[in-house]
């Protein structure tokens, strides 16, 4: 993720590690600071924060084994997911970051 994002790891609450800086606007007026990539490693599966990945439905069956959330996927392990198509996800989601969160 520090590689593609180009950005160095900052922490995100205490359970969040988040890469490039990104502030937005809601419709609403509603202004909030996220990232654009990240990761948070627990015990049972690893969530991987990657805006747009869950609606990349070509990417996404090349993946692996994986589960998906509201806006992240969960992973038990990285031996699970091919990690080309993890690099293109993460490249997606630093490159249009911006358009998918003001898509919103």
């Amino acid at each position: 993720m520090q590689f593609v994002s180009k950005s160095e790891p900052k922490m995100w609450g205490s359970a969040i590690i988040g890469f490039g800086d990104l502030h937005y606007k809601y419709a609403s007026g509603r202004e909030a600071d996220w990232f654009k990539v990240g990761f948070s490693p627990h015990k049972q599966q690893i969530s991987l924060y990657i805006l747009g990945a869950v609606k990349n439905e070509e990417m996404l069956v090349k993946l692996g084994k994986y589960k998906t959330g509201k806006g992240c996927l969960y992973i038990k392990k990285l031996s699970d997911i091919n990690d080309k198509i993890l690099k293109q996800l993460i490249k997606y989601s630093c490159d249009n970051a911006e358009k998918i969160l003001n898509a919103k």
